[in-house]
């Protein structure tokens, strides 16, 4: 891969900077597309966008940045950040300590303007610009595995994968966000919705993302998370807000085909939210589909109960008949949860490890 080193003067960074919602970033002069396919949106919060300023104000320097570069024109590999900050600065789209750049005297205008970028420009193969890429990402505000996965995948499939997916009030968050724990701007809920619709086909999000790079659109992708959404609310239609966050699209592939009786599981789930010894209420919605109680993390016997337990039956297994100590037996439901039990003292039994397993697995 070549790499050549380039002052940039912030004068030469600003000139023909536009911000539009269709044609993207661009800068220097109109050559430099600052935010492209593979890059996050704009997360540096106030203070760190201030620093940037404040840094170049002071003359101290900023750490280097890439720009890949393609004949003529660029592609800011590294510091899209820290572009955007002194691009808008400069513009005049904020202040700071109310002082905007217009404000400013002639000759602190004229520091900034002249004010060197240390830039490395790079050139190479698609994999070699990616490995670069991984490389050079280990400061700053980090991206994520699926803006490093965006790196890769680009093309209209990805770009109208990230209209419905990847940008604040998009329609996958409007429709879905009583139920998913995502922040878009980091594409959390593109991942999400890759990996479930992933998992359907046994594929890893790389898989289909590269199975579907050239594809002209996402339709594929926004039709099976409306899918999803639209499953939950018909199933589930009593909202709770524990049902935010769960893995809706993984219980969608296993049970979106199945009749499921809505009424019976809203009476069930009635119950199970009364119930004191699920502790986890969340669970409560995959217990209902796949009735394994691990979901529900059932309230376990105090120690005074399970000493009590262990005394009454003088340390013997009652499946085995065999005595153990106490560290060495496990705490166990007489009469199952599910079948009415309660985790009570009288409901109480000790079993050695061996046998609560045996138990445990019929």
């Amino acid at each position: 891969m070549k790499i050549e080193l380039h002052n940039i003067l912030v004068r030469d960074l600003v000139n023909g900077y536009k911000d539009s919602a269709e044609e993207g970033v661009t800068a220097y002069h109109g050559r430099l597309d600052v935010r492209p396919k593979y890059q996050r949106e704009f997360v540096y919060k106030d203070e760190q966008r201030n620093a940037v300023i404040d840094t170049v104000r002071k003359g101290f320097p900023l750490n280097v940045m890439y720009w890949v570069k393609n004949g003529d024109v660029f592609e800011v590999l590294d510091g899209q950040q820290r572009t955007i900050s002194i691009c808008q600065y400069v513009e005049g789209d904020f202040s700071i300590n109310e002082k905007y750049f217009h404000t400013l005297t002639d000759d602190e205008q004229e520091q900034i303007l002249d004010y060197p970028l240390t830039v490395y420009f790079c050139e190479g193969t698609d994999s070699e610009k990616l490995a670069w890429f991984k490389t050079i990402n280990i400061a700053g505000v980090k991206l994520s595995n699926q803006e490093l996965r965006n790196a890769v995948y680009t093309g209209e499939w990805l770009t109208d994968a990230k209209r419905h997916f990847s940008k604040s009030g998009c329609p996958a968050k409007s429709l879905a966000d009583r139920y998913v724990k995502c922040e878009v701007n980091r594409q959390e809920l593109l991942e999400l919705a890759l990996k479930w619709i992933g998992a359907k086909s046994g594929k890893s999000i790389e898989q289909y993302m590269a199975d579907h790079q050239r594809d002209s659109n996402a339709n594929e992708l926004w039709l099976y998370f409306t899918s999803v959404i639209n499953w939950v609310q018909t199933v589930f239609p009593k909202y709770r807000r524990e049902m935010k966050g769960l893995p809706w699209g993984l219980m969608y592939n296993t049970f979106g085909d199945v009749p499921l009786d809505t009424k019976r599981l809203g009476e069930e789930i009635d119950r199970l939210m009364a119930d004191e010894d699920v502790t986890k209420k969340s669970g409560i919605y995959q217990y209902v589909l796949d009735r394994k109680e691990s979901h529900l993390q059932i309230r376990a016997f105090d120690q005074r109960d399970v000493r009590t337990a262990y005394e009454r039956q003088g340390g013997v297994c009652p499946a085995c008949g065999k005595h153990f100590a106490i560290e060495e037996m496990q705490a166990d439901h007489i009469t199952p949860w599910s079948k009415g039990g309660k985790t009570v003292a009288d409901n109480c039994q000790m079993l050695c490890a061996d046998c609560n397993r045996r138990k445990s697995d019929v």
